[in-house]
């Protein structure tokens, strides 16, 4: 979980040097991230039903193997566009490694410490992200650019050693076919809408149009086929949109932050990035703990305290003035980040414990895409909100009282779209797995809570 995480974020401190070292413009040397993140995206629920059909084992130590070699390439690479079509090649084995490693819990861990792996996994990520900035700049700093991605190979061999030592073996491959034609509308309708999301207003109609179009044609496709890529109930399972919710906000602290900070506070660079990264530091503090509290006391009671931080957090930023200053704004964060720890650990255990053995690859798959989703739309929607509420056709030359103003906004309907998801925790549906569950089983067990028709 670290080594693709660690990649999600490294390269945007190279960005600048990958420019003046291809002698290509900013806009092409973005493709280094996008063609990263976008394959992860579009590919990461096929991966994860490929591993349920050929093994997860097999698969996982594939994408392993593959993410260190395209790491290999990207550090060699003689061109921008070798570099970019490396980096979807890292992509894949980055989509592979974090779909199959949360399924993997379910395989080796007992379901009475599933929140303390999860609660590690999150703690993993956290630190992947927030240390990949950092140590991008460090290595580039002593190293050059090349290194950024060189870095994985030791990495990935010491990582392929321990996953074929020590993960059990496959058990035997499902008789089931890939759905080769939902996999291909899955991909084009993911694409779409997450270009949709990140090129920009001129491209915006017509990408999201596709994304529509897609989006039905998938669901025609899936509901005929004898093997579906995701049953289309699935899509409806309430974790899975609580991790969309949750994510789209995560991504706003993200987005607004810098903005707050250095425009409204006044704050430098140096200090925008240091307060910047208490947030992520706090989650992979907590993470470890959040598993073991989510074990203790049962997922669903958990998910409604991390909501309820989640929401708390958003509700303060949005009614702070910006005379408290950094401290206030910590606080803020602090109260998010720790509620996000805390939800993590308890939606993925509750998921990934619900869920019967042979769906784990592709529920997995499909719980860290709604993630994902939620960033990308985040990114996009959120940050055209803090935009529009700031009032200024440019942000970055955008008054201080108008910065702070959008931000109380943004964070107003943060608070919002939490209070949504806690709605959704709260109610009696919350713990269902009828959609991750072949038809003919029963519908009454649940994991980690009470039966649903109890009062």
């Amino acid at each position: 979980m670290l080594m693709p995480s660690l990649d999600t974020s490294i390269a945007n401190a190279g960005l600048p040097t990958l420019a003046q070292a291809f002698g290509a413009s900013f806009h092409a040397v973005q493709w280094t991230v996008l063609a990263y993140l976008l394959t992860i995206t579009t590919l990461i629920v096929s991966v994860g039903r490929l591993g349920d059909i050929v093994g997860r084992r097999r698969l996982f130590l594939a994408g392993i193997a593959l993410f260190t070699i395209a790491s290999l390439l990207c550090g060699i690479a003689p061109t921008l566009w070798f570099l970019v079509a490396a980096r979807a090649a890292q992509g894949l084995g980055a989509a592979i490694m974090m779909a199959l490693t949360v399924a993997l819990v379910g395989e080796t861990v007992p379901k009475s410490k599933t929140g303390s792996a999860m609660g590690l996994l999150g703690t993993m990520s956290a630190i992947g992200t927030t240390l990949g900035p950092s140590l991008g700049g460090v290595l580039i700093a002593g190293f050059g650019w090349r290194t950024i991605f060189l870095v994985n190979v030791p990495l990935g061999i010491a990582n392929l050693l321990l996953a074929h030592r020590y993960l059990p073996a496959d058990r035997p491959a499902q008789k089931a076919s890939l759905d080769v034609s939902g996999t291909l509308l899955l991909a084009l309708t993911l694409a779409a809408y997450a270009l949709a999301m990140t090129m920009g207003r001129s491209r915006f109609g017509p990408l999201l149009l596709i994304a529509v179009i897609g989006a039905g044609l998938f669901v025609l496709v899936e509901t005929r086929a004898t093997s579906p890529l995701i049953r289309v109930a699935m899509v409806r399972n309430p974790s899975l949109i609580m991790s969309a919710l949750v994510s789209t906000v995560l991504m706003a602290t993200l987005v607004v932050g810098p903005f707050y900070l250095s425009r409204a506070l006044g704050l430098g660079t140096a200090v925008v990035g240091l307060v910047l990264s208490v947030g992520p530091l706090v989650a992979a503090l907590t993470g470890v703990p959040a598993g073991r509290i989510v074990d203790r006391l049962g997922t669903q009671r958990i998910t409604i305290v991390g909501l309820s931080g989640i929401v708390a957090g958003s509700v303060a930023l949005a009614m702070m003035p910006a005379t408290f200053g950094i401290a206030g704004y910590l606080a803020g964060i602090v109260i998010i980040t720790s509620g996000y720890a805390l939800f993590q650990a308890a939606n993925n255990t509750a998921i990934m414990t619900g869920v019967q053995a042979e769906q784990r690859g592709v529920v997995s798959g499909m719980l860290s895409l709604s993630r994902n989703l939620g960033l990308i739309t985040g990114a996009s929607v959120m940050g055209a909100l803090f935009a529009f509420a700031s009032r200024a056709a440019d942000i970055t030359t955008a008054s201080p009282e108008a910065v702070a103003g959008g931000m109380r906004i943004t964070f107003g309907a943060a608070a919002i779209l939490i209070a949504a998801a806690l709605t959704i925790a709260s109610g009696n549906s919350y713990f269902s797995f009828d959609s991750f569950k072949p038809r003919s089983m029963s519908s009454g067990s649940t994991i980690g809570s009470r039966p649903r028709n109890a009062r």
